[in-house]
């Protein structure tokens, strides 16, 4: 979300509803490098570039009047497909983006993306898509919303999709006449009549994996966040934040820091952002129960107020699941609208602790955060057990022979 994801990568947890700094948050944490990697595809930087591009930039002048928008004749690179991608075969990409301490960097960490990246699908699918489902069916009026000066963006969003997925993965989706089949779950969605048969953010929501965000920049200069389809984000409620602006967006949900280190820079990106460039960023954070959609241990999700304060402390290890996403932030070039994509990476931490390097790093990772940090994150409720889980998977790893020099020979962050 706007900043949803972003801001979780620093506190990546819910002190009450923590994603929802996620909007601000794609643009907030984790400090990135964009390197390339031999994990599944290289992450490259972006550099598309239009005929047309002279144009789009006149958008970007000083004099441009707040919560108005030229419509730019930029149009997205189409991609390549996927190489070799299937929805059995294709495992999650493995996103570690935690580094080792003692200090523990907060900052806007962005990476420039290529088009090609910019939605992520893999084997994970069919559960996304089945949690989603049941969620717009049970919780579909809380979960998604389009306000009316958002509506132009989600209908753009839509089209942005439509084009895209059929071209980057064309053996789960094909270009119809009206729109786009799903041909993995047997859905057709007409996007061309009216009015549509659902809320335009619902049915981006079906098509992919992430959760979706849309910040609406008003006469104010401020962006709101006006749009969204919010169905697994784990820590943080769509209707907590609708409405709220960028900064609220985090203040309202205490991250740490961010007056002092975040708001400053994040305001100066949203307002220089241009439809030629996409960004990204990873983050991670910590849950101790195994629901993807809605993290229990914080709380009932429809509780007046859920923090970490309810959480049941020292849970045994295979209750701790390691929670990541990997956001990306563009602007749309016909309505100007800035889109957040929140992709989460969910696993139980048994699992990843068997990847060489992984408990050490994690381990230093989790200790080098302050204490503001440590209480939003919500540590005191599984560090005993945690720790000394990753501290023993370190010591084996060691003891087996693994040379920790060469940990960067192996593996570059966000990985």
């Amino acid at each position: 979300m706007v900043a949803f994801a972003v801001i979780r990568d620093v506190l990546g947890e819910p002190f009450r509803l923590p994603y929802v700094i996620a909007v601000p948050v794609v643009l907030t944490l984790a400090v990135f490098y964009h390197r390339s990697t031999g994990v599944r595809r290289r992450h490259v930087q972006a550099s598309a570039k239009s005929d047309t591009e002279p144009e789009s930039r006149a958008v970007f002048k000083s004099d441009r009047i707040p919560g108005t928008w030229t419509p730019s004749s930029f149009r997205r690179p189409a991609p390549a497909p996927y190489p070799d991608w299937s929805v059995v075969a294709t495992k999650p990409l493995p996103y570690r983006a935690f580094r080792y301490g003692p200090k523990y960097h907060m900052t806007m960490g962005l990476r420039q993306l290529d088009f090609d990246q910019w939605i992520e699908l893999d084997n994970h699918y069919p559960k996304f898509h089945a949690d989603k489902k049941r969620r717009l069916e049970e919780r579909v009026e809380k979960c998604v919303h389009t306000h009316p000066d958002a509506y132009p963006a989600a209908i753009e969003l839509l089209e942005e999709l439509t084009d895209y997925l059929p071209a980057r993965y064309p053996s789960m989706f094909k270009r119809t006449a009206v729109g786009i089949d799903n041909m993995w779950s047997n859905e057709s969605f007409n996007i061309i009549e009216r009015p549509l048969k659902e809320n335009p953010m619902a049915m981006c929501a079906r098509l992919v994996q992430d959760d979706l965000a849309l910040m609406i920049e008003r006469p104010d200069g401020q962006y709101y966040l006006l749009g969204g389809a919010v169905l697994l984000a784990g820590f943080w409620r769509l209707t907590d934040k609708l409405g709220m602006p960028l900064s609220e967006i985090h203040t309202s949900g205490n991250v740490p820091h961010y007056k002092e280190k975040l708001e400053t820079g994040m305001m100066k990106f949203f307002t220089r952002l241009r439809p030629e460039t996409m960004y990204c960023r990873n983050n991670y954070f910590l849950q101790v129960d195994d629901n993807l959609p809605w993290s229990v241990s914080i709380g009932e999700e429809d509780a007046p107020v859920v923090s970490w304060s309810t959480a049941e402390k020292d849970k045994a290890i295979a209750h701790h699941w390691f929670r990541s996403e990997r956001q990306s932030l563009r602007r749309l070039p016909k309505t100007g609208a800035v889109v957040f994509t929140i992709r989460t990476y969910f696993h139980p931490i048994t699992e990843i602790c068997q990847e060489d390097y992984v408990p050490g790093r994690l381990a230093s990772g989790v200790r080098s955060w302050d204490g503001t940090v440590a209480k939003y994150k919500g540590r005191e409720k599984y560090e005993k057990v945690l720790l000394e889980y990753l501290d023993g998977e370190h010591q084996r790893q060691l003891d087996r022979g693994l040379d920790l020099s060469k940990e960067g020979e192996v593996h570059q962050y966000p990985f």
